[in-house]
């Protein structure tokens, strides 16, 4: 069946109307099974961050700066996992390798914006944590409602201009015969690779995407945390210096769960020619979806108020 996908996708024009998913190649005698994890981790992500936004948003106790951040990750993650893990379970359970063109570029907006923001997010919850340690006697006159607001704003504005030249220009390029994507989703260089002309410019301006949005996220959240560690070696309790270092390495996790799964994914798109490909495909699938899978998790364990509240929630349903 795959097959036949492939050679008919070879057979149409160079304007056809959809792209075919491939899924997990290499895993094909076992996507069936793969699904099922995937499906899992997928409902932990969408019931977790719900979880999340709801709590905040009923609780006003929780409109303050940091929940806030927290909440526009929660929203982030929402967007960034439901983008590509739908398409993929039907893909892996029912064999639904089409992707209509419009609908594979607006995966693609969507993942790279998205995931842009998601950055723009962390980096602005390691500010929060920056000032909330660094000058906790006006963390609330420095972030207040109106500051995050906007560098909330900042943040998903510069997402949405940063990538959309990614479609722009690939929407006005001639595609090859052959439009298969070896993989679960349709991503910026996937779909280069099927385009008969000069990509240099497509393949700059994603460099200079790349390097500007997360270098820059990499550099604040880098000195932030430098400051704080600094800060938190002079507190003179030593009570008060493993809470602060508590709540900062909850942190540092789940900016490592986002930053290498997806730098391991675009160097190996670029220069890693020599990795399986099976590898490459299970990496690019979970710096998509584990981070919002495990975002919810950690902030619910390490946050007292949000679970307090879950485990006030499920008191009152067993009553």
């Amino acid at each position: 069946m795959m097959y036949s996908l492939m050679l008919a996708s070879r057979n149409s024009s160079s304007h056809s109307t959809f792209f075919i998913l491939l899924g997990i190649p290499g895993l094909e005698n076992y996507q069936f099974w793969v699904a099922f994890p995937f499906c899992v981790m997928y409902i932990v992500a969408v019931t977790g961050n719900i979880t999340i936004l709801h709590i905040i948003r009923i609780d006003h106790t929780l409109h303050e700066p940091m929940y806030l951040f927290l909440a526009m990750l929660a929203t982030t993650d929402l967007v960034l996992s439901s983008s590509t893990q739908p398409k993929m379970l039907a893909i892996l359970w029912f064999h639904d390798h089409k992707i209509e063109y419009h609908a594979c570029l607006i995966q693609v907006f969507f993942i790279h914006a998205f995931s842009s923001v998601e950055s723009g997010v962390l980096m602005t919850m390691a500010l929060d944590r920056y000032v909330a340690i660094c000058f906790p006697l006006r963390h609330s006159s420095i972030l207040t409602t109106s500051a995050v607001i906007k560098l909330g704003a900042v943040v998903m504005v510069r997402g949405l201009l940063w990538v959309s030249p990614f479609c722009f220009m690939v929407s006005r390029m001639p595609f090859c015969p052959n439009k298969v994507i070896p993989q679960s989703y349709c991503e910026h260089m996937a779909v280069l690779k099927l385009i008969c002309a000069d990509t240099r410019v497509n393949r700059g301006y994603g460099l200079f995407v790349a390097f500007s949005v997360v270098g820059f996220d990499i550099i604040v959240i880098s000195v932030s945390y430098v400051m704080i560690l600094r800060a938190v070696l002079r507190l003179p309790s030593g009570e008060a210096r493993l809470k602060a270092f508590g709540t900062c390495a909850s942190h540092i996790g789940v900016i490592l769960t986002l930053y290498i799964p997806a730098l391991f994914t675009f160097l190996t798109h670029r220069f890693g020619h020599h990795v399986p490909r099976v590898v490459h495909i299970m990496f690019a699938n979970v710096y998509l979806l584990v981070p919002p899978m495990l975002n919810p998790i950690i902030y619910g364990v390490r946050t007292k108020q949000i679970r307090d509240r879950v485990t006030r929630g499920f008191c009152v349903k067993g009553s």
